[in-house]
């Protein structure tokens, strides 16, 4: 006679397969929606939100205009994998571009995101995007412009600390100092000093989607997003 020991780890057995099975059934299923999505946004301004649990969160209010599939771009063809979104409106396109938009519309902003080669399958030419495909939680990266600055001082621009501001330092309170040896003769690469600050393109990664306005066509991402108000922004799942 076996100990029942055996029949315990018999019966965990049993019932791990099953639970492994139902887990497999359900990633499977969910396999089919887990595919990368995108979309082109303007940023409309930052609001706050209450949580469930009454918490005030600061979020930023995206406007999603709809966005319509130009082109899908393979590895075959084009040495890579991609999808064209287009979207806006303009008034004097030229025959090139008019022969690239195929008759899908007369488009102002035109954008391509990367994507993985099995992901083409769940796109096609002509197939309008809103932002009602965000769900609420999803993880996103946004890339925007950054707001432009002009040229700006190492105070301001690299977070200089400057000069002390006792006697004897007249006129050298926000001064760079010294920008290297003198054995050398010159500026090395890198030297942090004044210049253009701002105007350049930035991400931030692994934002939180609040909230989702499908019928307004809005986003709200939790947190500060690059850019200025109306500004052009990419938004993608991680």
């Amino acid at each position: 006679m076996q100990p029942p020991c055996n029949t315990f780890s018999i019966q965990n057995t049993i019932i791990l397969r099953f639970v492994a099975s139902d887990m497999l059934l359900v990633l499977c299923h969910a396999h089919r929606f887990l595919f990368m999505k995108f979309l082109i946004a303007h940023k409309k301004e930052m609001t706050q939100k209450f949580a469930q649990d009454g918490t005030v969160v600061a979020v930023t209010v995206v406007d999603v205009p709809e966005c319509t599939v130009l082109q899908l771009k393979n590895e075959q063809k084009d040495g890579y994998s991609a999808v064209q979104l287009a979207c806006g409106k303009r008034k004097n396109i030229g025959k090139s571009r008019k022969g690239h938009f195929k008759g899908l519309g007369e488009f102002r902003f035109v954008k391509e995101f990367r994507v993985a080669h099995d992901d083409l399958a769940n796109f096609e030419v002509g197939k309008i995007l809103t932002a009602s495909i965000m769900e609420v939680g999803e993880r996103i990266d946004v890339t925007g412009t950054s707001k432009g600055k002009g040229f700006q001082g190492v105070v301001r621009r690299h977070g200089f600390s400057g000069s002390p501001k006792s006697h004897g330092h007249k006129d050298q309170l926000r001064m760079p100092g010294s920008l290297g040896d003198g054995g050398s003769q010159h500026v090395k690469k890198g030297k942090r000093m004044g210049g253009h600050m701002g105007d350049a393109q930035v991400t931030l990664r692994k934002l939180e989607i609040f909230g989702v306005d499908a019928q307004k066509g809005q986003i709200f991402i939790k947190g500060a997003v690059p850019g200025a108000r109306h500004s052009l922004l990419l938004i993608k799942t991680v």
